[in-house]
Parts: structure tokens; sequence; C-alpha cells
């Protein structure tokens, strides 16, 4: 798109395409005409719609991803108009999903991995502000949980430059001409030629590469204390420490593990073969996770339990990376990477959570209530 797209087009052969550029109006869009459509709208602008585009459509749930402008002024502009950089406009994308197939959540995740939140000029080969990161919200629950995926986003130090994605309220959204639509299906050829051009392939592997996911931000959670809470397991009581302080305070393979989605090597890892009695908590927030009542021996090489000590505490997401499909354990409120779960434990859950040590911090049934953790005393009681 823009400046670039144009050089690609004309070394592909792409006929007429300055042509394509100068003529036609945008289509705006009625409100009678939304409310005909079923489904729920959100709005994303990640550069180059043509890949914004056809990265929405993949995703099962997604019912129609549309190519267009907004933002700005004025209204129905042309590509040529948005182009110039001075209508406030930005190339954007209108996704309507069946929000019973996938989250906005899920919608988040996906742009995340498929944007640079850190340029404030424009994505990759494409610069200017028609083509910076905005995400356009349709009520306030959408505002909220964007704010928030923002933030943990932020705080996770994936990226080591701030994320300077804006969120703003949706306005009027106009149609992209129709050469612009499905632009990855009616040119697919010079489609991939512009997206490995562009440097946004690369990037995008580099970033996400070993099975690396968005964090998410824990739903009702008090992130203004870090710590065991007076309120018990499961209460408002933990949360994620800022970046700097998660360096500061993890090994390198304890950061490559949360933060990076990393795996540690089977058999050679702290509490594979531990046996001593006590709960293990989150290394970044220190949330209880798991006991030693519900460890077993796997086999496998890294600590297994059969549920957690709190389900609160740990969220289950899937896991597509690797060609794989599986379920990620995360802590709900530190949003680390813990491993694994799989439906081939022991009874009476017949669940397997295979977690990495790295993720994990041992507390000795002795030491709990100097911890700050008496409460799980009662767990080893004598029954």
């Amino acid at each position: 798109m823009g400046r670039y797209a144009a050089i690609i087009a004309l070394c592909s052969g792409v006929a007429g395409f300055s042509a394509f550029a100068a003529a036609g109006r945008g289509k705006g869009n009625s409100d009678m005409a939304d409310k005909q459509k079923t489904g729920t709208f959100a709005t994303f602008a990640g550069g180059c719609f043509w890949c914004t585009e056809a990265d929405f459509e993949k995703m099962p749930g997604v019912l129609e991803a549309v190519s267009g402008y907004t933002g700005g002024r004025p209204a129905n502009p042309t590509y040529k108009q948005v182009c110039s950089g001075t209508t406030g406009h930005v190339e954007a994308v209108r996704v309507r999903y069946d929000p019973a197939k996938v989250s906005y959540v899920e919608l988040l995740d996906t742009y995340w991995m498929h944007v640079d939140p850190t340029d404030e000029g424009g994505q990759f080969a494409d610069r200017g502000s028609q083509y910076r990161s905005v995400i356009f919200y349709h009520d306030e629950e959408q505002k909220r949980i964007a704010e928030r995926s923002k933030a943990a986003l932020e705080a996770s130090g994936i990226f080591d430059a701030p994320i300077v994605t804006d969120i703003q309220p949706a306005g009027e959204f106009f149609e992209a001409e129709d050469y612009h639509q499905d632009y990855h299906r009616t040119c697919p050829a010079d489609y991939r030629l512009y997206r490995a051009g562009s440097g946004r392939e690369r990037f995008i592997k580099d970033v996400w590469k070993d099975g690396r996911t968005p964090p998410r931000a824990p739903d009702g959670l008090d992130t203004s204390r870090s710590g065991p809470s007076a309120g018990g397991a499961g209460a408002s009581g933990y949360s994620k420490p800022d970046r700097e302080t998660i360096r500061r305070s993890l090994s390198a393979e304890q950061y490559r593990v949360t933060q990076r989605c990393g795996t540690e090597p089977p058999f050679m890892n702290e509490f594979w073969n531990n046996h001593r009695e006590g709960i293990y908590v989150d290394v970044v927030s220190g949330e209880p996770l798991f006991g030693s009542l519900d460890k077993f021996d796997s086999g496998t090489g890294w600590p297994s339990f059969t549920k957690p000590i709190d389900p609160a505490n740990v969220v289950e997401r899937a896991d597509r990376s690797h060609g794989m499909a599986r379920t990620e354990a995360r802590s709900a409120a530190g949003d680390s990477h813990l491993g694994h779960v799989f439906p081939d434990g022991p009874k009476p859950t017949g669940l397997r959570y295979c977690i990495n040590s790295a993720s994990l911090r041992f507390i000795p049934k002795e030491d709990l209530e100097r911890e700050g953790y008496g409460e799980y005393l009662k767990l080893f009681e004598k029954r």
C-alpha cells in the first residue's frame, strides 16, 4: 500500500494500479445496513489493510473482514486522499464476528501478533499516520478489554520499546474501493510478494517464535498490590510486577519460560523429583498454584499435578503452536506461562498439569506461616 505497494504492484505487473488509486470513492456504511447483519463488530488498524484483512479472515468465528477507512475527514474518502496522510483517516479493517465462536480477547491476540505496536510512524514499509496502529472500540466493554490487553502486553517485556497503539472510539467506517477487498485472494502472488517485501512476515516470525503468544490480563484483579492476600487463595491480592522488576528478579531461564513461553529440559529442572511437603507458587506473582499432595510422578521429567490448589489461580487457553492443538496453563494474576494440561493423568481428575519448574517457587510446609501462606497448613493436617 502507499508508495511501497505501488512499486510492488508495478514491478509485479498489476496494470493500472495508479489509476485504481486515483479512482473511485470508498463506500460509507449506514447504520441500517449494519443492523441487518448478524454478529458483532470490531475494528482494527494495523498498517496495510490487505494484510490485516487476510489475518482476521483466517480466524474461526470471523464472519467477514472488510477493508476501509476511518478516524478522519472527509466522508467517503478515496484511497488517494487517505494515502496523502492529510485526512486523519487510517487504513482499517472492520471485523464482523460470532462472539459464541470467537471472543474479542482472541481477536486482540491475533491483532497484537500481526502488528508492530511500538511503531509510531506507520507499520513496516508503509510510513505515515494513515498506517498507524489503532484499536477502535465499539462499546465500553471493548474499551475495557482493549486497555487491559494493551497494559498486559506493555508489562510482559515482549517488546523493549513502549506500546504506542492508540485505543479510540469507533466512528463511521467507509469501505475501501472494490479492488482492495480480499486482495490476498484476487491477487495472491502480488499479495505474497508485498507481505514478504514489506518486512511484516519476518517481524512476526522473529517476535512470536517458539510458540510465544500475547499475554492476557487477569480479569477483576486488583493490580495495585502484590504478594499473598489476606483474603485467601484466589482473592485479588496478587498482581504482575512491572517489566523491569520482572527482569531483575528472574533468572534467564525463569524469564525465558514465564515471559517467552519457553520449555525447560526434562529431568534437568529443580522440582521434577521433589517429594517434600509444601506448595508451589508463581515465581512472578507469588499466587498459590499447586500443592505437593496433588503432585505425582508422570515419568515425563517435569513436575506434574492432578489439579491446581485453587482453580481460580490457573487459566487455561488454547495453544496451537508448533502444529499441535494443546491446552496451555498460565497463572491468573502473574500471567506467567506455566506449562500445559493433558488428559492422561491419574484419578480422580484424569488430568496432568505438566509444569515447568522455572515457573514455580516451592514453599516447604514448615515455612508456610512465615512466608504468609499459613492458611495452607490445613491441607497437611492428619485426617
